[in-house]
């Protein structure tokens, strides 16, 4: 799969023409998650992202990010298979890559855009705190996938080089079949174009 992301990216780069315009930067920001799951009440865990991106493309444009992140979610269970409520929590360490097309209204150093598309993440590391009545009661129930497939759809406006984003993440493949674990993030970003 992330051979066929990666001849994806390259194969769009190449045909936009040559007269683009490129940019890049960094970003950084904020992260609300939580881990939609069958038969628990979830709530959200706060988290943080800080990358690179690229733009390429005029009023349209391709936009490839790579940036590290962390997500999560926290998890209730007031009925559990043997009467007994169960709390636990997750937090991810994650490589993302997202592959976004966007499209600018306005100028070119002041305009507000729109963007969606997909993103790959990969997990890098677990912090898990489930007690170990949890794990006796919901067997496999915190046993992640180490990568996922999501989409991402937001706005945001430029202001000559400074960038900023809300987005909406949702997952397309699930964290745990299990339990029908799936992530949902909305993430606050602001960016700086240096190129």
């Amino acid at each position: 799969m992330k051979k066929y992301l990666l001849s994806l990216a390259v194969l769009i780069a190449v045909s936009i023409s040559a007269k683009a315009q490129f940019s890049l930067g960094i970003k950084g920001g904020v992260n609300f998650s939580k881990i939609n799951t069958d038969n628990f009440n979830e709530s959200t865990k706060t988290g943080y992202q800080v990358g690179v991106f690229a733009r390429v493309g005029g009023a349209t444009y391709l936009e490839p990010e790579l940036y590290l992140g962390s997500s999560g979610g926290n998890f209730d269970s007031n009925a559990s298979p043997t009467g007994t409520s169960y709390s636990g929590s997750v937090k991810f360490t994650t490589l993302n890559v997202p592959l976004l097309l966007g499209h600018k209204f306005g100028s070119s150093s002041t305009n507000l855009h729109i963007m969606a598309g997909p993103v790959y993440s990969y997990i890098m590391s677990q912090d898990k705190n489930f007690p170990q009545n949890f794990n006796a009661a919901y067997n496999d129930f915190g046993h992640y996938n180490n990568s996922t497939i999501g989409y991402q759809a937001g706005a945001g406006v430029d202001i000559i080089g400074l960038t900023a984003d809300l987005r909406y993440e949702g997952g397309l493949s699930k964290l745990n079949s299990n339990y029908g674990q799936r992530a949902n993030i909305w993430s606050v970003s602001v960016g700086f174009k240096f190129l």
